[in-house]
């Protein structure tokens, strides 16, 4: 479960709040006025996140190779196609 601080917590007691909450590899949700507004996660959590996120988007690529879901064109056809609709 994520820690949470408030925004206040961090400008009093600054960068030592968030090392302290994310030494466990867990995110801190920070907040404003009561409500959650960022997210602060250790580094090798955050290129996780990132590595999952473009592991998803390459079987979807994959996927729609298969499917025959694409486009084979000029580099000319595509700058038109996409800029005028």
């Amino acid at each position: 479960m994520a820690q949470t601080i408030t925004a206040n917590d961090l400008k009093t007691r600054g960068v030592s709040i968030l090392e302290r909450e994310t030494e466990n590899g867990e995110e801190v949700i920070i907040t404003i006025r009561g409500k959650n507004r960022y997210v602060v996660l250790p580094m090798e959590k955050y290129n996780y996140l990132r590595e999952c996120e473009l592991e998803a988007a390459l079987a979807e690529s994959q996927k729609d190779l298969k499917k025959g879901k694409f486009v084979k064109e000029t580099v000319e056809k595509h700058i038109k196609r996409i800029t005028h609709g």
